[in-house]
């Protein structure tokens, strides 16, 4: 009960000398504030807790033909590329997942999935707010096929990632990621770099299905973001970076003519992800 209300209500209590009209007119603002707040409540009440997940992730921001990525594009949207931050002029993003816990809106514990997703921003043709589009990707688990953005292929997946300190303190580490359709459909990247101290951040976003795009999903979000190459800061602690990425819907994006912007490591990563209100995925 608010403060404010419960003071309402302590009042009325001792309201015997001031009549019963004075009573009557503070019941009544007792009732408004009740309908006030009613009114005002967060939407988190009407949300759907899908799952809670603790997560490793990298990322590769890649500037790719603006022609061939708007194939992917569903009518009323548009591409929006970053403006600004380490990966400016960015309109790709491969994100890599490894899940360490998953834990179902039950709260037990379940297999996570690995994933390499495929993402652009975009955002609504007349609004301002660019958010992730998931338009295309691979998991390690059957149950995540074709998943909630409606995308992904089942992928045999073998991750390796090695993490190493040496006596001077200094941290680093060298990453496998390999997710095998076959021969002509995955994707393969191998990395290796050396960490610099991270910040904890909090956010909240919106991530949509482009082959859905009335269907998105909330994120809550804690993690540590470290920067390990940006072509716009100059940064660049990346000791080795190859990657293959293959598909014949995804192809034409990796032609050889893509150039890599930023790769950011992301050591802990956790979300709460939320249906909004309605939603059924």
């Amino acid at each position: 009960m608010p403060v404010s209300e419960m003071h309402m209500k302590y009042q009325l209590s001792h309201l015997g000398r001031f009549g019963m009209a004075k009573a009557k007119l503070l019941s009544a603002v007792v009732a408004a504030l009740s309908l006030i707040a009613a009114a005002t409540s967060p939407a988190l009440a009407q949300e759907k807790l899908v799952g809670t997940y603790g997560e490793v992730r990298s990322v590769l921001s890649f500037k790719v033909s603006e022609t061939a990525l708007q194939k992917f594009v569903p009518a009323g949207w548009e591409l929006s590329a970053s403006g600004t931050g380490p990966s400016k002029g960015a309109n790709l993003n491969l994100v890599l997942i490894d899940a360490l816990t998953t834990q179902g809106p039950d709260g037990k514990p379940e297999n996570g999935p690995r994933i390499a997703a495929l993402v652009f921003p975009a955002r609504k043709t007349g609004t301002d707010a660019t958010v992730p589009m998931v338009f295309a990707g691979f998991t390690s688990s059957a149950n995540y096929v074709p998943g909630a953005y409606g995308v992904f292929e089942l992928a045999k997946t073998t991750i390796v990632r090695t993490a190493r300190t040496d006596p001077e303190g200094k941290s680093g580490a060298d990453e496998s990621w390999d997710f095998r359709v076959d021969d002509n459909t995955g994707v393969s990247v191998q990395l290796q770099f050396a960490h610099a101290p991270s910040a904890r951040t909090k956010r909240e976003t919106r991530v949509y299905s482009a082959k859905t795009p009335d269907l998105y999903r909330i994120y809550r979000i804690e993690e540590a973001l470290d920067v390990v190459r940006s072509t716009e800061t100059g940064i660049d602690r990346v000791q080795r970076v190859t990657f293959k990425i293959r598909g014949s819907n995804i192809a034409q994006l990796f032609d050889g003519s893509e150039k890599l912007v930023s790769i950011t490591s992301i050591p802990w990563y956790t979300r709460q992800v939320f249906l909004p209100s309605g939603g059924t995925q």
